[in-house]
């Protein structure tokens, strides 16, 4: 019932959210025009659409949505098809059924393999059917924890019960507001005589506005909506947190919950610390290799029993882990004389981030020199069902997870969870002063947010070009929104990154006091920012460089030009 809660209000979240808008008038249209044909290829111009075809085109979409996030990606992989070919096929799929929707004759042809139960005439509300299957391919929600985890859980084959059902709930709640609107468009057409008398006219222009949604959704102008329409449901998400917060550590009991590591990951959601017993800690599972530890030689959970042990989910290039790790380190080295062990679990985000010796030159840079673990076959965050980087498990001297803590920031109460743990495992422990170490956690709640570069997951790209995988010559030169970027000269555009070309340059506008560039390669990053110019040299894997900082945070614009050859991943802010 939990996941079936989260996935509702995260979909409900969604529903409403401005991510949402492109699809609507053709939901509303969709639920207002009956079917495009009838058996002699003409229009009933007189019938009102059935109760029926709002639920279809719902249904349609939910179906669509749940198989495609589910198994898409790992399917396509399977079969060595494009990324994006399930995309292509829905963006077809609306184009023929907003021609079919102009051109009665054509639409009789394109419904007709949905008359599944012989008669003599096609029913024309099962077309809706068909449409709702064409948005749930083509439609992506804002991204969220919710849907990050469905998404991590289909890309690597952890297609469990919870997956599913959180899924469904998910792809559920998403429905419900955009049946509304279906529904809303089919009494409008059933309570108002014109449009029933210009039916006809209805239709053409349904059909007009489905091929609209197919042409911006190819050329990503519905990105733009989204960018420069405020996100008007952030409060609600907030409410929703803190009310579920409430929920959580109020209304529910840890011994409800079979899986009690689930409780205290989902009251960590929440930045809820409830600790005393969240089940057995899950051993290290699937690692590659061990890094700094005797003779590389791998942990286990029993071996370390009788010790305190920190486990800390990173990735190398992630700047929140940046932030979060010269603690982690100082704990490891303060405290390894009073029985506590901090072992590192490296997951990778990225590709780059599979490279072990990336990993080990990451680990140098940042300091890091308690035991890492590479996961990179993802077996030990399956294990733990870990979501987010950061993310801290403290388990006691019995092999027990006491408390989880997901992110940055909290490190004086979590030292103190330390100090509890190792008092308890022994009494008399002698524990050093504790750590003090600068808390550099942003705390603006107007700081600008991770700007991934590579076409899987852009969001911010703020120009006119054509931002599809392949090489391309841009020449964006506008007014930039908050948080927008744009490019210039010539870009090879990747799956997950950026490779710059001849007079390669990125502009962003941001909010915040630092920020940084994830790149990769060798050569150099010329910086211009309020008319003075700097030069940053790149040498090497992907890490992040400071491109950008001021002592408070700001709203301003800076400008990079890098050389042929280096390769960009992500902006994040400080």
């Amino acid at each position: 019932m939990t996941l079936v809660l989260i996935g509702l209000v995260g979909g409900l979240l969604t529903g409403i959210s401005p991510c949402i808008l492109p699809v609507l008038p053709v939901v509303f249209l969709g639920g207002a025009s009956r079917g495009v044909g009838t058996a002699s290829g003409g229009v009933d111009s007189d019938a009102v659409p059935s109760r029926a075809r709002p639920v279809l085109i719902v249904v349609g979409l939910t179906i669509s949505f749940s198989i495609f996030t589910l198994v898409g990606t790992a399917l396509l992989s399977l079969l060595h098809l494009p990324a994006d070919l399930i995309r292509w096929a829905g963006l077809v799929v609306l184009v023929l059924l907003g021609v079919s929707m102009i051109v009665p004759a054509i639409g009789h042809l394109v419904e007709k393999p949905f008359a599944w139960i012989p008669q003599r005439h096609v029913d024309p509300d099962r077309g809706g059917l068909l449409l709702g299957l064409a948005l749930g391919a083509v439609f992506v929600p804002c991204a969220g924890p919710v849907l990050a985890a469905i998404t991590v859980a289909g890309a690597t084959g952890d297609l469990g019960p919870d997956t599913i059902i959180l899924t469904l709930a998910f792809a559920v709640g998403c429905a419900i507001p955009l049946l509304v609107f279906a529904l809303a468009g089919r009494q409008l057409v059933a309570r108002i005589a014109a449009f029933r008398r210009h039916r006809r006219a209805v239709q053409i222009v349904s059909g007009s506005v489905m091929i609209a949604l197919a042409i911006g959704l190819t050329f990503n102008v519905t990105d733009l909506i989204q960018r420069t329409i405020p996100n008007y449901t952030e409060a609600l998400a907030g409410a929703a947190g803190r009310d579920a917060s409430q929920i959580l550590s109020g209304g529910a009991n840890r011994d409800d919950y079979d899986d009690k590591l689930l409780y205290c990951q989902l009251q960590a959601n929440y930045d809820v610390i409830d600790g005393d017993d969240c089940g057995p800690a899950p051993e290290f599972t699937g690692i590659e290799r061990w890094l700094n530890t005797p003779g590389d030689e791998p942990l286990s959970l029993p071996r370390l029993r009788g010790q305190v042990v920190l486990v800390d989910f990173w990735a190398y290039s992630c700047i929140n882990c940046q932030r979060e790790l010269p603690h982690v380190e100082a704990w490891a080295n303060a405290y390894a004389s009073a029985g506590l062990t901090v072992v590192g679990v490296h997951t990778p985000e990225y590709a780059f981030e599979h490279v072990i010796d990336n990993v080990r030159a990451g680990a140098d840079r940042i300091g890091v020199t308690f035991p890492i673990a590479i996961d990179n076959d993802y077996g030990t965050w399956n294990a733990y069902g870990n979501t987010v980087w950061p993310a801290t498990y403290l388990i006691d001297a019995t092999g027990r997870v006491r408390y989880v803590l997901y992110g940055e920031g909290s490190y004086t109460h979590e030292e103190k969870l330390i100090r509890g743990l190792l008092t308890e495992a022994d009494p008399d422990v002698v524990l050093p002063a504790s750590v003090q170490l600068p808390n550099t956690t942003p705390t603006d709640p107007k700081q600008s947010r991770e700007t991934y570069l590579g076409a899987d997951r852009m969001q911010f790209y703020a120009g006119d070009g054509d931002y599809t995988e392949g090489t391309h010559d841009f020449t964006d030169a506008r007014a930039l929104p908050a948080g927008g970027f744009e490019l210039s000269g010539s870009w090879t555009i990747g799956h997950e990154s950026l490779l710059a070309g001849a007079g390669a340059r990125i502009r962003l506008d941001y909010h915040a006091s630092k920020v940084y560039l994830n790149v990769g390669g060798t050569g150099t990053i010329t910086v211009t920012a309020d008319g003075r110019e700097r030069t940053i040299r790149v040498s090497g894997a992907p890490n992040i460089y400071t491109v950008a900082s001021a002592p408070d945070p700001e709203h301003d614009e800076v400008e990079l030009e890098l050389s042929p050859g280096l390769e960009a991943y992500s902006f994040t802010f400080g």
